[in-house]
């Protein structure tokens, strides 16, 4: 059977293959567009799994709420050309849907075949790098956000009202964890040894300096501690200064939050989400 162009194109538009792979598929299945179809998936397939060892250092983030829950997924590709594509991110949906739909809270077998669909047609190493979900009690208001990038994002839960004013905090709380990648929750939750390395750094810093040398121990202790402090306060999410009041903690803002809807609030998540991390 004669293939004509207008074959090649519509099993083109079927499967995104390249024209040339197209006619050749049809050729080798005799003008049948469906063999040539399940033709050129079994050899994308065998190709997916030729370009598993390539990096995948481009993808999106994917998240969305319902009513007690906030999902995440991240799926990455080796170009960003691949993942701002229409039919990448539409794929990111669905792994959404799957995810809500199934009750499914880590990367399953079903999510990995579903990628196969647009990874066969781009050509590119693509893979469903994490599935997430977080739980939001009917007490708190939860939040998630996104940056324009795709790239970065951020999930917070408050316990203790579910209060607009206290959503609206929690949004604003994602804006801040995504513009300013605090490194911990609290003070306590930094390792020992964190702080320890960072006092050797500090401590050595002084040592050059000569204006520290004519200066009590006591009193050098404590501009270390001091410094130590400040950098804890920098990198840690609920001692840094709000995004939308500089001039409050992140701490004092949820009091703050708290008292105007009559209830103490407490953080249960707030966690930054940087795509490859």
């Amino acid at each position: 059977m004669a293939v004509t162009a207008a074959d090649v194109k519509a099993l083109r538009d079927r499967t995104g293959a390249g024209m040339m792979e197209c006619k050749k598929a049809l050729t080798e299945c005799n003008g049948d567009a469906d063999a040539a179809e399940k033709l050129l998936k079994e050899k994308g397939l065998a190709a997916v799994a030729k370009r598993a060892e390539r990096a995948t250092s481009e993808g999106r983030l994917f998240m969305r709420q319902t009513a007690d829950k906030i999902y995440v997924v991240e799926m990455t590709s080796e170009t960003d050309f691949v993942a701002n594509n229409a039919e990448f991110v539409a794929m990111g949906e669905k792994l959404l849907d799957l995810t809500v739909s199934k009750g499914y809270t880590e990367v399953t077998q079903e999510h990995k075949d579903l990628l196969t669909e647009v990874a066969t047609k781009f050509r590119e190493n693509m893979s469903v790098a994490k599935v997430e979900v977080i739980d939001v009690p009917a007490n708190a208001a939860g939040a998630y956000y996104v940056h324009s990038d795709n790239k970065t994002g951020a999930v917070v839960v408050v316990n203790g009202s579910n209060a607009d004013d206290v959503k609206t905090f929690a949004k604003d709380c994602c804006l801040h964890i995504a513009a300013f990648t605090p490194s911990y929750l609290t003070k306590k939750d930094v390792p020992e040894s964190y702080i320890n390395e960072q006092k050797e750094i500090f401590q050595a810093q002084m040592d050059q300096d000569e204006k520290m040398a004519s200066k009590p121990q006591n009193v050098k202790d404590g501009i270390l501690q001091g410094k130590v402090n400040k950098h804890l306060a920098e990198i840690c999410f609920e001692d840094q200064m709000f995004v939308k009041d500089d001039k409050k903690s992140v701490s004092a803002k949820l009091a703050e939050t708290g008292k105007a809807v009559g209830a103490t609030l407490s953080f249960a998540t707030a966690k930054l989400y940087v795509l490859g991390k």
